[in-house]
């Protein structure tokens, strides 16, 4: 999909959220009209308006794909969202709950039923029920399960038995498999058997009679090969496989880098127990681009845009906290200067920007880190030498950055002193932000913690506090 055609996409469902949004607004006005008006069989009248307004706005909903109904669902304040809800049809319930995000699900699990719930989840396939399974109370994951056959019970046994950043929870079980020792033909009459295949099959796994993994057969291949040609001579011995205990985060980088579509699961003994697919892969990379998001800034987890005030408080405040102890912190040690700021004005003008600039820098270079952390590619190994080319970057940009701020300043308040204490305090506090910078994450890595979480709360607090010091403390020794 070109670019224009990602802003087309963009543009209809901005479109049809605005469309839910009016008719959900005439829905209220009319009905507040009708309530107000004092008639005969007032009731009756009441009833037939709201069964006529809503009847649009399901027909609406109706037309929408199961995302976009998601999408929508996130974008309404609670009394709507529920509202909109109700008039979902009750056969896509389960695929919008596995859509939506966990804050928003939740909402929408609390309205409903044991019944309601059973129902959705039985709609399911076993590997999505067990993406859901967390968030359902219990007896109804009990309900549901005794609805399976014994092969979709052990299916979903098994994918509950991974935690969620395992490939094994995020397994699919619907494949395609063959032998290598049959013709191309006998393979695409076995394929004339399905009503349709399975989603995002782009290639054919072969196995042993123990099934083993052997290779896979490319859809491509099979389509352009000799119909005669045996499967073990055309196919792909080169597979990239995953196993269940796997990370998912390192999986999705996997198919990111070779570009895959589906790649099989196997066990210890090489054999096939599921795949992986390029859908779920794009949210754990969506989830963990959200996560460092929200790390951070702070956050505990993504929280719904219309929760409560309670619920967002509750996942602000520790942060907000820190972020209170440390700006006073900051506080003081501008109070140790106070002496110093009274006989040079100039000082209280020019020291944010020092701060500042430290703080940004900081971020950056924490950025940097993180998604490096992220990706595999720094070890703890190579963190002295990688803070040691920080530190070189912080000097230029700190005497480059740091001589023209310091030759404003010196022309400014017609004092060269001072602008050369500008200059050295930027260097310095951008050496100590390349500093912190490198140290935060690495100290939250060898502490099992995740690397993002709080770092740009912290590194502002550090600069903050440092920036004041280092130049109030030069402005002391070397002007006053």
């Amino acid at each position: 999909m070109n670019t224009l055609d990602t802003q087309k996409t963009q543009d209809s469902l901005q479109g049809s959220l605005q469309q839910v949004l009016a008719l959900l607004h005439r829905h209220r006005l009319v009905e507040n009209l009708v309530h107000k008006q004092d008639m005969p069989k007032h009731t009756l009248v009441e009833s037939l308006v709201h069964k006529q307004n809503l009847r649009a706005l399901q027909k609406k909903l109706d037309q929408l794909h199961t995302a976009d109904v998601a999408y929508i669902l996130e974008s309404l304040p609670l009394e709507d969202r529920l509202v909109v809800w109700e008039l979902v049809k009750a056969e896509r319930d389960g695929d919008i709950l596995l859509e939506v995000s966990d804050a928003v699900r939740e909402s929408l699990i609390e309205v409903m039923d044991t019944h309601e719930l059973v129902a959705a989840a039985e709609q399911l396939d076993a590997d999505e029920l067990a993406d859901l399974a967390p968030d359902l109370p219990q007896q109804v994951v009990y309900e549901v399960m005794d609805g399976l056959d014994s092969k979709e019970r052990e299916q979903l046994q098994s994918a509950l038995s991974y935690t969620e950043d395992q490939v094994g929870s995020l397994m699919d079980f619907e494949l395609v498999k063959i032998r290598a020792d049959v013709t191309l033909e006998v393979v695409l009459r076995y394929l004339r058997r399905f009503e349709e295949l399975p989603d995002q099959t782009d290639k054919i796994f072969v196995v042993d009679e123990d099934n083993r993994v052997q290779g896979v057969l490319p859809l491509k291949t099979l389509l352009v090969s000799d119909p005669d040609a045996l499967v073990e001579v055309v196919m792909a011995r080169d597979v990239v496989v995953f196993h269940p205990e796997d990370d998912s985060g390192d999986a999705a980088q996997a198919f990111e880098r070779y570009d895959l579509i589906t790649a099989p699961v196997v066990n210890a003994d090489n054999q096939l127990i599921g795949r992986l697919t390029v859908d779920e892969m794009v949210d754990v990379i969506r989830e963990e681009s959200d996560s460092e998001v929200l790390s951070m800034a702070g956050l505990k987890e993504e929280e719904d845009l219309f929760a409560s005030v309670w619920d967002s408080v509750k996942n602000r405040w520790a942060w907000l906290a820190i972020n209170l102890v440390t700006a006073f912190v900051a506080s003081r040690v501008i109070g140790v200067f106070e002496g110093a700021i009274e006989q040079l004005v100039a000082l209280a003008a020019l020291m944010p920007i020092v701060a500042g600039i430290g703080g940004n820098s900081g971020n950056q270079t924490t950025t940097m880190i993180v998604r490096a952390l992220a990706l595999g590619q720094l070890q703890t190994s190579s963190a002295m030498r990688l803070w040691r080319k920080e530190l070189g970057v912080s000097m230029v940009n700190g005497l480059v950055w740091g001589g023209i701020i310091g030759l404003i300043a010196s022309l400014l308040y017609d004092s060269a002193s001072l602008g050369l204490v500008m200059t050295a305090a930027m260097t310095l506090n951008l050496m100590l932000a390349a500093t912190i910078g490198v140290m935060i994450p690495m100290l939250m890595v060898r502490a099992g913690r995740d690397p993002a979480m709080g770092s740009s709360v912290m590194i502002t607090a550090c600069t903050d506090s440092g920036g004041f010091f280092i130049f109030l403390g030069l402005a002391t020794l070397f002007l006053l």
